[in-house]
């Protein structure tokens, strides 16, 4: 019998919290399947926070404190072809729509069979803080991400569950990710 808690937007904050990456936060005990992103996490996100480059965004267990997910938030621009920007019904002479990417995301496999619906709960943050973002700051008409097709051939299937469309633009079989959008406003 599987036990896994569900974690959906209205129960998600039962069992945790979200917030931005602090240089206080103890993150040293993550660990997902990807050795280069717990890299990432331990020694690079905060720097690329001070530097500018990526806001990491952590999920945090609140009965243990411990860091559930992550996700390295950044803004980005892509371009799209003339039927692409048909589809979206962007009749724009822009050669590039604003966007806000997902640099990053990852989640610690300890709780990844304890909860599901992680990986889709943060993608429904980056979402949510993006609308914020076009109300208060700037625009991002799509939320997009670079799929990680090298070191998880199923993670493909998860962004397009999810909502992500491949990009025509960077799309080629023979790379390590594949550019994926999500129009944030269908």
């Amino acid at each position: 019998m599987n036990s896994q808690v569900k974690i959906t937007c209205k129960n998600a904050g039962d069992y945790f919290y979200l917030g931005s990456l602090t240089p206080q936060q103890e993150y040293g005990g993550f660990r997902c399947t990807v050795a280069e992103y717990n890299d990432y996490l331990a020694n690079d996100a905060l720097r690329s926070m001070h530097d500018h480059i990526a806001l990491t965004w952590l999920l945090t267990e609140r009965s243990t404190g411990k860091i559930t997910a992550y996700m390295s938030l950044i803004m980005d621009a892509i371009k799209l072809s003339f039927t692409e920007k048909e589809l979206h019904n962007l009749n724009y002479p822009f050669k590039t729509i604003p966007a806000m990417k997902i640099a990053k995301l990852a989640v610690d496999r300890s709780f990844s069979e304890k909860y599901k619906g992680i990986g889709t709960f943060m993608i429904d943050s980056a979402e949510r803080l993006a609308w914020a973002c076009n109300t208060a700051y700037c625009a991002a008409r799509f939320l997009t991400v670079d799929a990680d097709v090298e070191h998880d051939e199923g993670v493909l299937a998860f962004y397009q569950k999810n909502g992500f469309i491949p990009n025509t633009e960077f799309f080629n079989k023979n790379r390590k990710t594949i550019s994926m959008r999500k129009d944030i406003y269908c």
